[in-house]
């Protein structure tokens, strides 16, 4: 067991208020989910909480000043993180228990839609950038997309693509880990024999080829994540669903991902939005071409009509 930390902005005055829970993308993030000097939780939670919305945020476990390990940990961990929060807020006073919304960016939209596929109290849930595509198709399609905007070589690209399809044919043909961990290491060692002398030199020579790519997709997270088709809990969703998603978004590309969710989540008599927001990236930032080296660059952190989107749908969940 761990503490976990976070900050609930409540709006003035005295009452009684709906809530909003807020989960960020993968990796180690605080509460604000802070990136290259953008803080797009902070705004988030500072914008609906004007809209009179009581909003938690929080750090991510052995993140900040939360406790626990962040290493090792899989989806489910920070979904059951995300849950263990949401249960802590059911007890105030301030709380409408029966108006909870989950906020997920990235990951956190897929965290969040795990949750409410159990979770009947949750009346609804906005997925920003969330996959709606098995993971290791989604990871296919980031890095040839990312590579290419990137201008890397057409021919490096397709040779990379079909080595890490192979690997994660495997990885999702195994059992366990341990066992993936195993072939992918004999595949690695193979492919390693035939890569021209450029992409080794990469790499650094064979063993670290070998090694790099271990280290990358034979991990728990890693692991879960290949191995995961968000269908299966999208199909359970019964609550409102907003879905956003940038059309110059290179990490969870929108035409593919909107169009899945939009076949999958099946809520009748609720509301359900599946929207492309144009020229903006995965952070939801205007952009020119949505490569990750942008981030830092672009001067906004989160398009204004994102967060109008939230909350005209918010309104609409509860008025």
């Amino acid at each position: 067991n761990f503490d976990m930390a976070g900050t609930l902005t409540l709006p003035e005055g005295e009452g009684v208020f709906p809530l909003i829970l807020l989960i960020s993308g993968s990796g180690p993030q605080d509460r604000n989910e802070e990136i290259l000097g953008h803080k797009p939780f902070l705004i988030i939670a500072d914008y609906l909480t004007k809209k009179g919305y009581a909003v938690l945020r929080y750090d991510d476990r052995g993140t900040a000043k939360s406790g626990g390990k962040f290493e090792g940990a899989t989806s489910p961990d920070f979904a059951s993180d995300a849950a263990s929060a949401l249960a802590y807020l059911k007890t105030k006073k301030n709380i409408d228990t029966t108006k909870i919304a989950l906020a997920g960016h990235s990951e956190g939209a897929m965290l969040a839609t795990m949750i409410a596929a159990n979770d009947s109290s949750i009346n609804a849930i906005i997925m920003l950038a969330g996959p709606g595509i098995p993971g290791d198709q989604l990871l296919l399609m980031q890095q040839e997309l990312i590579a290419t905007v990137n201008q890397v070589n057409p021919d490096e690209i397709k040779e990379n693509t079909v080595i890490n399809r192979s690997l994660f044919e495997l990885i999702n043909q195994s059992n366990d880990i341990e066992s993936a961990k195993v072939q992918v290491e004999k595949k690695l060692k193979k492919i390693s024999k035939k890569l021209s002398k450029i992409a080794l030199e990469a790499y650094g020579g064979k063993t670290e080829f070998v090694s790099q790519n271990l280290r990358a997709y034979i991990n728990p997270w890693m692991y879960y994540f290949l191995r995961y088709d968000p269908a299966v809990d999208l199909k359970n969703i019964k609550c409102n669903v907003l879905a956003l998603n940038g059309s110059k978004d290179l990490q969870v590309p929108s035409k593919e991902n909107l169009a899945a969710l939009d076949v999958t989540i099946n809520n009748p008599g609720k509301i359900k939005q599946i929207i492309e927001m144009p020229n903006l990236n995965h952070l939801f930032q205007n952009c020119l071409t949505g490569n990750i080296t942008e981030y830092g660059e672009i001067q906004e952190t989160i398009s204004p009509e994102v967060l109008e989107k939230m909350n005209e749908f918010l309104t609409r969940c509860w008025n």
